[in-house]
């Protein structure tokens, strides 16, 4: 079990006007990646009335985030000028409905200047979502993948302050160049398992139980381990999990989960 509060998490009450809210996660956006990106462009720029209340983004929005100042003025790079393209692309979003953000492990030094260049709303993971006089739990998923002890280590190393800012401080071209060759590494580890989720460590089951019964939800949504399903943990609660998006696949992958007065549902892009 993590040490995460969540029987003290204060609800998020969702406002009374709201009927529905979007999820959706790992995108992995990046540059190199455009048939992704561009159903992602699509699906923002749907008409008005196609769009629920709010969207909320449960993490790896990205596939790496360098450092907010990769949105500065004068940066030239091709990391920047995509950046800096998804930015226009959530601000124009924000400006009718709100977009609410968790951290992934991808994209965990996405920072305050990025949330306002952006004009999103930060979550902290978990968070504990009201609606519909029901609880939802909202995580990414990676720090429940108990299994996964090495990540976790790891996670707890780059989560430090002391961590993001050491790293921070290095010029933007070094840190780039070291997100590229985490992402190889990333890469490597998928291809030995021939790139199936199936391979890699699931949320535990008693931990996820553990955080539903200590938040008084009954249903967990999160990402993370791109395994679209849904999971009956007993005693009426369930662990939702959201899909990746991936425009090159075949058959291509993106998904939004809806909530509403009917319930969760998911729906294709």
């Amino acid at each position: 079990m993590t040490d995460t509060a969540v029987d003290r998490l204060t609800p998020w009450r969702a406002p009374a006007q709201w009927r529905a809210v979007d999820f959706i996660s790992d995108l992995h956006l990046q540059a190199a990646e455009p048939a992704t990106f561009e159903r992602w462009r699509a699906f923002m720029q749907r008409p008005q009335s196609e769009h629920a209340d709010a969207l909320v983004i449960l993490g790896d929005f990205f596939e790496v985030w360098a450092g907010d100042d990769l949105l500065q003025p004068g940066v030239v790079t091709e990391a920047s000028a995509f950046a800096q393209t998804c930015m226009a692309l959530l601000k124009a979003h924000t400006a009718q409905r709100p977009v609410y953000f968790m951290h992934g492990n991808r994209d965990f030094l996405l920072g305050a200047a990025a949330m306002a260049a952006a004009g999103m709303t930060e979550l902290t993971d978990p968070t504990l979502l009201e609606m519909h006089d029901q609880r939802c739990l909202l995580s990414h998923g990676d720090a429940l993948c108990l299994a996964d002890t090495e990540y976790l280590a790891f996670r707890a190393e780059v989560r430090s302050p002391a961590w993001q800012s050491q790293f921070l401080a290095r010029p933007l071209d070094e840190r780039l160049a070291i997100t590229r060759q985490l992402r190889a590494q990333s890469e490597a580890k998928k291809q030995a398992t021939g790139h199936d989720p199936a391979g890699w460590a699931d949320v535990d089951t008693d931990a996820a139980r553990s955080w539903l019964n200590a938040a008084q939800a009954t249903t967990l949504i999160h990402g993370h381990t791109h395994r679209p399903q849904e999971h009956d943990l007993g005693n009426a609660l369930k662990r939702v999990v959201l899909s990746d998006w991936d425009g090159s696949a075949s058959p291509a992958r993106a998904e939004v989960l809806r909530w509403d007065v009917h319930g969760l549902h998911r729906l294709p892009m």
